[in-house]
C-alpha cells in the first residue's frame, strides 16, 4: 500500500470528524440514566476529588470590587412575579436546583476536548464544532457586535437606563429588536419584564447557549434591602461566546461600566483551577452576613433572539 498524500491525510481527518460525532451521540446517550432507575456508585469525598484542582468561591471571605456589581435596576419595589404560567412557574424557575446542568454537560464537554486531539481545535476556522453547528445567525452577530462596541464605556446612550437592561436593549436595537416594547407589569423590574417576554416567546432555555443570546441572573443585590436573597431577578447579560470547555463569556453592564465576565454551568462553584483557568467570575460581593457569589451559581436562564 502505498503512503497518504498530505491532502489525502487532511482528507480522511475531515471524515473522522463525522465518526467522533457517531461517537460523541452514543456516549451522551449513554451519559444519561433516568431516575427511576437503581444507581450504583461509590462516593469518595469531595476533598479527595475536587479541591485538589479546583478554587471553589469562598463562604464567608470578602472580596475585592472586581467583578461586582454596584449599578442597580431603574424599577420600583418588586411585586409579586406574574408569568404566562403564572407566579408559581417563575418562583419555581428561581428556586431550583443552583446546579442544574445534567451529567451530560461535562461528558460533552470532555468528549470535545478528545475530538480536538484527533481533529485539531474544536473551535475557530474550520474547527471540529464549527463543523457541526450553523454559526450565529446575522441577527445574533449584530448583537453580539453592537454589544463589543459597547465594552468599557461607563454612560449608556440617554435613550435607555444606565444599567444591564440598557445595555442589552442597546444590543438587540441594532438587530431591530425592542426587549420592552411589550410594557411592564406593575412593580415588575426591567430584567423580569424582558424575561417574562422571552417566556411568552417560548425563546427561554437552560442549556446550549449560543452568541446573542440574553442571559438572566438572580440576587445580584440586594434590590429590597433586607438583606435577605428573595429579590428574584436583579441582572441580564448578552451572550458574546462559548468556549470548548463549557465557559460562557458575556457583556454586561456592572458597576465599573460594560464589561466581559465569564461563567461555566458545569462547575458553577469554581472561580478558578489551579492552573488559573478562569471558569466564573464573581457577580455579586460580599456583604455583611454574605459571602461572595458566582455567575455561575446566581445563573436563571438563557434567552433565544429568534423568537423575540
Amino acid at each position: 500500500m502505498r503512503p497518504l498524500s498530505p491532502p489525502e491525510d487532511l482528507l480522511l481527518l475531515r471524515r473522522s470528524s463525522l465518526v467522533i460525532l457517531m461517537s460523541l451521540g452514543c456516549l451522551v446517550g449513554c451519559a444519561h440514566v433516568p431516575d427511576a432507575a437503581p444507581r450504583m456508585a461509590v462516593e469518595l469525598p469531595v476533598s479527595a476529588v475536587t479541591r485538589s484542582s479546583v478554587v471553589e468561591a469562598p463562604r464567608g471571605t470578602a472580596v475585592g470590587a472586581e467583578g461586582a456589581l454596584g449599578v442597580k435596576a431603574e424599577a420600583p419595589p418588586p411585586l409579586a412575579f406574574v408569568t404566562p404560567e403564572g407566579s408559581e412557574g417563575l418562583a419555581a424557575l428561581l428556586e431550583a436546583d443552583p446546579h442544574p446542568v445534567p451529567e451530560e454537560a461535562g461528558v460533552i464537554a470532555a468528549a470535545l476536548e478528545a475530538a480536538a486531539l484527533f481533529t485539531g481545535p474544536t473551535q475557530g476556522p474550520g474547527g471540529f464544532w464549527d463543523e457541526l453547528l450553523p454559526p450565529p445567525s446575522k441577527l445574533a452577530r449584530g448583537i453580539v457586535a453592537r454589544a463589543a462596541q459597547l465594552v468599557g464605556a461607563r454612560r449608556l446612550d440617554r435613550s435607555v437606563p444606565n444599567d444591564c437592561s440598557g445595555l442589552v436593549r442597546l444590543a438587540y436595537l441594532q438587530a431591530g429588536i425592542d426587549l420592552v416594547a411589550h410594557g411592564f407589569l406593575a412593580g415588575e423590574n426591567a430584567v423580569t419584564g424582558i424575561f417574562r417576554r422571552a417566556q411568552a416567546a417560548g425563546a427561554v432555555h437552560r442549556l446550549n447557549p449560543r452568541p446573542g443570546d440574553l442571559a438572566f441572573f438572580k440576587e445580584t443585590y440586594d434590590r429590597n434591602r433586607d438583606g435577605k436573597r428573595n429579590d428574584g431577578m436583579t441582572h441580564i447579560a448578552v451572550v458574546e461566546s462559548v468556549a470548548p470547555d463549557g465557559t460562557v463569556t458575556f457583556i454586561h453592564r456592572g458597576g465599573k461600566g460594560v464589561a466581559r465576565s465569564h461563567m461555566n454551568l458545569a462547575r458553577p462553584t469554581v472561580h478558578k483551577l489551579n492552573s488559573g483557568a478562569l471558569l466564573n467570575d464573581f457577580i455579586r460581593p460580599a456583604s455583611k452576613g454574605m459571602r461572595a457569589y458566582l455567575a455561575g451559581e446566581l445563573f436563571v436562564a438563557f434567552a433565544s433572539p429568534g423568537g423575540l
